[in-house]
């Protein structure tokens, strides 16, 4: 074989992992064709080709959705992190020579990590990356999870109680659960409080389908006691104006706390679990350029601030998953 037709025959070998590696992660070959903009009989073919190559199957075919076979999960384990270098060679070579000044940056997050958890490390990031296009993903977090699956986002930043098997998440900040009352109420400023105090004063709770709820009646039940809800409010800047106002008592994390607000906080760690915040990547994912100095900037605004870390969020794998309760917003 001739120095050409070998050129040519890797040329050929990177579309068919391409094709390959996106059929595998959609799950249909008609949406790998959208992706890479080619027509769904190319897309067959060239997964044909590496089938032949390999003496093997790589999907198994069942009507219009297709899925990788062991040795075809194999492959795409091997294939996946070389098409996305290849990809981004480009990039990852500018970073090499020092110059972090292009592409584009994906981040998908809930409305309180946007609020309270970003605005810094994302003003040290544009200032230090100016010509980085940054793009802001307000989602929820089956939206994130989903938007990651399909790479249509680089990370996630929020706080994960149960990981999915197909992804990763590190915590870099963790944050005290707090009881906030008006500044008059009964139980304002004292340093502890007990559940048995706070059962009888009406509570203002996120949503009932998110997982603060769940936790406070957990929580409640573990200790034979029972609780008033007198209002439920999505959004921790909500639910901070309700209790100014007298309305009722709330359980918040305290990341949502400026200091700025007319209410009395009461650690209440002894009884509820800290809450971590973190990166959230899809496994396998080539970390572009651009992430890798997102995750630098953050571990350095948070340098100081991850203390005594919460013991590791459990695996699951239902596709249901609670992916950062501040999504109350």
């Amino acid at each position: 074989m001739g120095s050409g037709s070998q050129i040519h025959y890797k040329q050929n070998r990177l579309k068919q992992l391409r094709a390959f590696c996106h059929a595998a992660r959609t799950g249909s070959v008609s949406a790998a064709a959208e992706k890479i903009f080619l027509s769904q009989p190319t897309v067959s073919l060239q997964i044909q080709a590496l089938e032949r190559e390999f003496g093997t199957v790589l999907f198994e075919r069942r009507g219009p959705k297709i899925k990788l076979t062991p040795e075809g999960d194999l492959l795409f384990q091997m294939a996946e992190p070389l098409v996305e270098g290849m990809d981004k060679l480009h990039e990852a070579f500018a970073t090499q020579a020092g110059r972090v000044d292009q592409g584009v940056l994906n981040i998908a997050a809930g409305e309180s990590t946007i609020l309270y958890i970003l605005p810094e490390p994302i003003q040290a990031f544009v200032e230090q990356y100016p010509g980085i296009e940054l793009k802001m993903h307000n989602v929820t977090g089956r939206d994130g999870l989903a938007m990651l699956r399909a790479d249509e986002v680089d990370l996630a930043v929020g706080s994960m109680m149960e990981i999915p098997d197909d992804i990763t998440y590190r915590p870099f900040v963790t944050y005290q659960p707090t009881l906030i009352t008006p500044l008059d109420h009964p139980l304002a400023g004292k340093e502890r409080v007990t559940l048995e105090e706070i059962a009888p004063h009406g509570l203002i709770l996120p949503p009932r389908h998110l997982s603060t709820w769940r936790m406070v009646d957990l929580v409640f039940k573990q200790h034979n006691l029972s609780y008033r809800v007198t209002m439920e409010a999505g959004g921790w800047e909500v639910i901070k104006k309700y209790v100014e106002l007298g309305l009722g008592i709330s359980i918040v994390t305290d990341v949502c706390l400026t200091g700025e607000e007319k209410l009395s906080r009461i650690p209440i760690g002894q009884y509820f679990p800290r809450r971590s915040y973190g990166i959230v990547q899809r496994r396998g994912k080539f970390l572009s350029p651009q992430t890798k100095c997102f995750i630098k900037t953050l571990d350095r605004a948070f340098a100081d601030r991850l203390v005594e870390p919460p013991p590791p969020p459990q695996p699951q794998t239902a596709g249901d998953t609670e992916w950062e309760d501040a999504l109350l917003g």
